[in-house]
């Protein structure tokens, strides 16, 4: 529901573009972003400017190409979405936020329609199984396919 305390939350009008991070967000994702690499030369590029941008790319579908100038360079931006994605930081992030997603919400709520009251009073998991298995072709719908005798 929408209150006072909601509209400020998510009130995204004092951000440049609106998938940017709000300080609160950033905080959160924040501590997943792995470091530099040792050895290599020193960090230049601001990490959430990066991620904006990635939001950006993600949140308007726009090419890599087509990110604002205000933001890092697009392949600066793409080298780290590539490189968060194959070493899975994307994916603890989204993984992170699912569960903080799934405790905020109510864990007494349930939708309970009459096909799941059948299938408990049955036998629960053995008949949901059944029911989940893929349906067998009928030998006899495929001898109507056809027609005319095979030789």
């Amino acid at each position: 529901m929408w209150t006072k305390e909601t509209r400020k939350r998510y009130d995204r009008s004092g951000l440049r573009y609106e998938s940017d991070l709000t300080d609160a967000e950033w905080g959160e994702i924040a501590g997943l972003i792995p470091p530099a690499k040792p050895g290599g030369n020193k960090r230049t590029v601001d990490i959430r400017a990066v991620v904006n941008g990635v939001m950006y790319v993600l949140s308007s579908g726009c090419q890599w190409r087509a990110l604002p100038k205000d933001l890092p360079p697009y392949s600066t931006v793409y080298s780290y979405f590539a490189r968060w994605t194959d070493d899975r930081t994307l994916q603890r992030i989204h993984h992170k936020l699912y569960r903080q997603c799934r405790e905020q919400a109510s864990p007494t709520a349930a939708i309970i329609d009459s096909q799941s009251v059948k299938s408990a009073e049955k036998g629960g998991a053995i008949s949901i199984r059944m029911a989940m298995t893929r349906a067998r072709r009928s030998k006899a719908r495929s001898a109507t396919s056809w027609s005319t005798p095979r030789v």
